[in-house]
């Protein structure tokens, strides 16, 4: 099979990552992640069979002043994890080829963990049905006096139904309950416990081990790759109130000034959570392309530009052919 073997009809596809690491020899093996040899065997994968292009070719065939290649693709890599920089960075430089990082301001400039990564290590290490009852029990013990919110049952029955690709129905309540659910003081309450109890270091000591530098990020952008914006806090940002989503933008953009074009930047939105608030903000603000966590091709003539879909690193060889499907 050849370049002008695969179907791609002049749309342009985008591959999201996150964890790109020698995943074997890591201190978590069981984080979910693309193990460094598949990463290095995509690569070649896409620019045998695509046409990989820069974020600048994208925000350029957007405006109507460039036309992206047939087989179009672009690389995207979310959260800031130094795994990016130690291992997929090098890739792509003896490659030739650009990626986009989209890193959260609060990764290099207070070193402290996201919720997100909290709960990625605790799932990594811990039993599921055994992680699933430890947090029945501590939303127990937390709801009441100071907070206030609906029963276990109310919100599995809301919340625990629900399936994606990757997640069973547990896990997705879990992430839900961690992550935006419950009132934020009681899910850092609950993820630092569960934190301590699976994973047994201490939160400051994995941030320091997970992230970039901000010298890191300059190396990177001196190397030619792409580097914006995926919000400060990592929040769901349309589950904000908007005044806390346009602070958290407002952050982001303060703390990402160096790396930036203040006048025409690109969003990447949290767990793929945004609405017309958001898109209205960030356009007020510069942005000029948002992408998402929907799965399918861009079609560039067709799309809201701040409604960007992306495929997963798991759609495509060597892991799978799902983007044949989509």
């Amino acid at each position: 099979m050849e370049k002008d073997d695969v179907k791609n009809c002049g749309k342009l596809l985008v591959v999201m990552y996150h964890y790109t690491r020698d995943l074997g020899h890591s201190r978590y093996p069981g984080i979910k992640g693309l193990d460094f040899s598949l990463f290095r065997e995509q690569i070649r994968f896409f620019k045998h069979f695509f046409h990989i292009v820069s974020m600048e070719d994208v925000i350029a065939a957007q405006k109507g002043q460039y036309e992206l290649p047939d087989k179009a693709l672009l690389l995207t890599f979310d959260d800031g994890y130094v795994d990016n920089y130690t291992y997929a960075m090098p890739v792509l430089e003896e490659e030739n080829v650009q990626g986009a990082f989209f890193i959260p301001g609060k990764t290099f400039t207070e070193h402290k963990l996201l919720d997100v990564n909290k709960i990625h290590y605790i799932l990594a290490n811990a039993n599921e049905k055994a992680l699933l009852s430890d947090v029945f029990e501590r939303m127990n013990y937390y709801r009441g006096n100071d907070f206030n919110f609906p029963d276990n049952d109310e919100l599995y029955t809301k919340y625990g139904a629900r399936k994606s690709r990757f997640d069973s129905g547990d896990i997705l309540f879990i992430k839900y309950m961690l992550q935006t659910a419950l009132p934020e003081a009681v899910r850092n309450h609950i993820s630092s416990d569960l934190f301590e109890k699976y994973v047994g270091v201490k939160e400051e000591q994995l941030a320091y081990e997970l992230y970039m530098t901000r010298e890191q990020i300059r190396v990177m952008k001196r190397h030619g790759m792409y580097i914006w914006l995926h919000g400060y806090d990592h929040y769901w940002l349309a589950e904000l109130s908007e005044e806390q989503m346009r602070a958290d933008i407002d952050k982001a953009l303060e703390v990402m000034d160096e790396f930036i074009d203040i006048g025409s930047w690109v969003m990447n939105y949290p767990y793929g959570d945004y609405n017309d608030k958001v898109i209205q903000y960030i356009e007020k603000r510069g942005c000029c392309l948002g992408f998402t966590t929907e799965v399918r091709a861009v079609e560039l003539t067709r799309d809201n530009p701040f409604k960007l879909p992306r495929f997963d690193c798991n759609d495509f060889p060597p892991k799978s052919e799902n983007y044949k499907r989509m």
